[in-house]
């Protein structure tokens, strides 16, 4: 990664630029047996969308903040990546948050919470492949349906300030270059070396702990998350073989 980059956004174009086919995050939800890999490529393009989405549809603007409501999910990552492309502030799963938010993100499971937004509201399925709610909760965007049909590209229509606010997560604030700068320097103790160092990560994203294991530490090092939800549902045994294929090299849980 180069020492210009001051934002997780930053850090996502690096990695494009220096290597779109490498695998960046590798999901599973052990309670489905879904599995999902997402190249650095791939998973640009969907941040690109999902930014677009939240500039030109969401009317989202630098500053304001987007309470995110979601588990620890290859489409949450790219929801933070997104906000950090456009410059707005991703409050990670706070069930308070929705009440001062000008826009809400939600799971299927806390759409009751996420209806105290008066903003904008947009629900994830987070089911297999990215697909939609069989049914659309009323009062809420199904994400699924409107992002296929956003740009590949996203310019942001101001710049985004690197000290600005950029992520709350157990009521602790941190601007982009805070992320950026104790992602890089936490990852040493993650055992993260460097690029192709791949880190397994069976922990939640509702601490800083969480999210720097689960994305922002492989990403600052030029490494790769194999990002699992549900993972105490896996026996040892299991988990044993799945460190093997997917040449994890070191593991938070």
């Amino acid at each position: 990664m180069n020492a210009t980059d001051r934002t997780p956004a930053d850090l996502l174009r690096s990695a494009l630029a220096a290597d779109p086919a490498r695998p960046l995050v590798t999901f599973y939800d052990d309670a489905t047996g879904e599995r999902v890999e997402l190249s650095v490529a791939t998973f640009a393009n969907w941040v690109a969308k999902t930014a677009n989405l939240l500039q030109d549809e969401l009317s989202a603007e630098p500053g304001d903040r987007v309470a995110l409501l979601l588990p620890a999910h290859w489409q949450t990552a790219v929801w933070l990546l997104a906000c950090s492309s456009v410059g707005v502030v991703a409050d990670v799963a706070d069930a308070g948050a929705p009440a001062a938010a000008d826009i809400v993100v939600s799971g299927p499971d806390t759409l009751d919470t996420a209806r105290a937004c008066s903003g904008e509201r947009v629900a994830l399925a987070l089911r297999p492949l990215g697909g939609r709610f069989p049914q659309p909760p009323e009062g809420f965007v199904d994400y699924a349906v409107e992002v296929p049909s956003q740009g590949d590209r996203f310019v942001p229509y101001a710049p985004v300030d690197p000290e600005e606010p950029a992520l709350i997560v157990a009521g602790r604030e941190f601007s982009g270059a805070e992320v950026v700068e104790r992602a890089r320097a936490e990852a040493p103790a993650l055992g993260l070396t460097g690029p192709g160092s791949r880190l397994l990560s069976g922990l939640p994203y509702d601490t800083w702990e969480g999210l720097n294991a689960g994305l922002y530490a492989p990403l600052a090092t030029g490494g790769s998350v194999v990002l699992c939800r549900h993972l105490d549902r896996l026996g040892e045994e299991a988990l044993a073989k799945r460190v093997e294929s997917e040449r994890v090299t070191v593991t938070a849980r």
